[in-house]
């Protein structure tokens, strides 16, 4: 039996699969964000450990045996978040998470020193860690001297789990700290944020072993021989482990929390002024490059939460068949956008709204809105060198069929819908942590689900949604000037 851990935003998922990488159960623990202040976006570590004691506890009850079996864990998480650590592995302040943006001052500073985007093959943003170390080094220098370790929040899980401070190379590859095409840290870049390698985990692949899980906690999960670790990825990487987005060219859109447009790569194909995430890949060798938007769901969930009704509610007043654009334009920048405009302090707006303009308007116009912003995703690929004949869908998003209608017309690319099944970060997670313990072929493994249907371009609608976005995308520059 393998075990995937994947620490979220919102909670954490355990997933137990078997040899077969048959899902024999998975269960979850719940987390919280704190916001203090408008743009921060903040979590206790202590609280990781909770909901993985708590996702874990919940597989024990329903598969107590097959838990008991276990001889490799996978680690999945939430990727850029700034764990700080001290001398005796005590937490010196809540994590500030990816979505956090009070650092962006900080990041254009970086970002305006060449050796970033040099050697990270990706601009500074506000999001990653590195410039979230640079604020916490100019607001709170008594914590910033303290600290002896600096983790991602899936790889403070690990310290907890194994005792080691370890990652790997696509977590990493989102801290603007790595040399994304030698795969190992920088120690100038470290130095420019006052850092040393020191003050890193070592790095490993993801396939390869990370630790072994400590006595006490196998004890306490009832399981009987030791048990390896693997490095693991990144969330959007481990999600391309469950997918089998590993070979090039494969792709995936992901309609989570954020949005993401990932794409497997055989070679490192950087281009940072298009505001495309070039990182390395989970399996060796391997990179990948993604467009991310800040608000996917998180626009629907919004919408839902002002109107009162649920996102389920809003999205079945449209029903399935497409219909043309809305003439409301929604910009999804709810809180900043990443690409293509790398713009922290942007907003969202309605523009065109009318005494016509209903509910059901503005559903629709807010899953176009999301449409158009990976639409601008894919541009920002192609002008990276990369091309993507069709994509599947995850995330919860992917379960309208009307929006999945609309990002494949926006897109004019057919969109895969996998077999009924959870292949996200959970089941990615799962399979590393398989590799690991096995040494099973990474490639073998990672193969992609069955396609159970395809959502195919609506060409009559083909001319009136490229309009559409034509429109959508001269309203940023309009009201660029009136949000800064």
């Amino acid at each position: 039996m393998y075990l995937g851990l994947d620490l979220g935003t919102s909670g954490v998922k355990a997933m137990l699969i078997d040899g077969d990488q048959r899902i024999i159960g998975s269960a979850n623990g719940a987390l919280d964000v704190s916001r203090p202040h408008p743009g921060w976006s903040e979590q206790d570590p202590h609280e990781w450990i909770r909901a993985t004691e708590e996702a874990v506890s919940g597989l024990k009850a329903q598969h107590p045996k097959e838990l008991a079996a276990v001889k490799g864990i996978g680690l999945s998480g939430q990727m850029h978040g700034a764990t700080l650590i001290g001398a005796s592995d005590e937490v010196l302040r809540p994590c500030i998470l990816w979505n956090d943006t009070r650092s962006h001052a900080e990041a254009a500073a970086l970002d305006a020193d060449p050796r970033f985007r040099a050697l990270t093959g990706n601009i500074v943003f506000p999001g990653f860690t590195a410039p979230k170390l640079a604020w916490v080094a100019k607001h709170e220098p008594e914590i910033f001297a303290k600290i002896r370790r600096v983790l991602l929040p899936k790889d403070y899980l690990r310290l907890w789990l194994t005792g080691e401070y370890i990652s790997e190379m696509s977590d990493s590859a989102g801290t603007s700290w790595l040399d994304t095409g030698a795969r190992k840290w920088s120690s100038e870049l470290l130095a420019a944020t006052g850092l040393d390698e020191s003050q890193m985990p070592s790095l490993v692949e993801g396939t390869q072993q990370a630790g072994h899980l400590r006595a006490d906690l196998r004890n306490q999960w009832g399981i009987q021989d030791d048990v390896v670790v693997a490095g693991g990825a990144g969330d959007n990487a481990a999600s391309a482990c469950g997918m089998g987005t590993v070979s090039d060219g494969a792709a995936f859109v992901s309609l989570g929390t954020s949005g993401v447009l990932f794409a497997a790569n055989g070679a490192y194909l950087p281009k940072p002024e298009s505001a495309v995430h070039a990182f390395c890949h989970a399996l060796p060798n391997t990179w990948h490059q993604m467009g991310v938007i800040l608000s996917a769901t998180d626009s629907l969930n919004w919408h839902s939460h002002v109107t009162g009704k649920s996102a389920a509610d809003l999205t079945s007043e449209l029903g399935d068949e497409l219909k043309a654009p809305s003439s409301v334009t929604f910009l999804p920048y709810l809180s900043g956008e990443r690409t293509p405009h790398n713009d922290a302090a942007i907003r969202g707006v309605f523009v065109g709204l009318g005494h016509e303009s209903s509910r059901a308007v503005l559903t629709q116009a807010v899953l176009e809105g999301v449409a158009f912003a990976i639409r601008d995703n894919l541009e920002a690929l192609r002008s990276a060198g990369t091309e993507i004949s069709r994509v599947t869908a995850i995330g919860g998003g992917s379960r309208s069929r009307y929006w999945l209608s609309s990002i494949a017309t926006t897109l004019g690319l057919p969109v895969d819908l996998p077999a009924d099944g959870d292949f996200g970060a959970a089941f990615g997670a799962a399979r590393l942590g398989l590799i690991a313990a096995t040494g099973a072929d990474p490639v073998s493994v990672c193969t992609p689900p069955k396609t159970a249907g395809t959502i195919e371009p609506n060409a009559s609608l083909h001319e009136a949604y490229d309009a559409a976005y034509r429109r959508y995308r001269a309203i940023y520059p309009a009201i660029k000037t009136l949000t800064h």
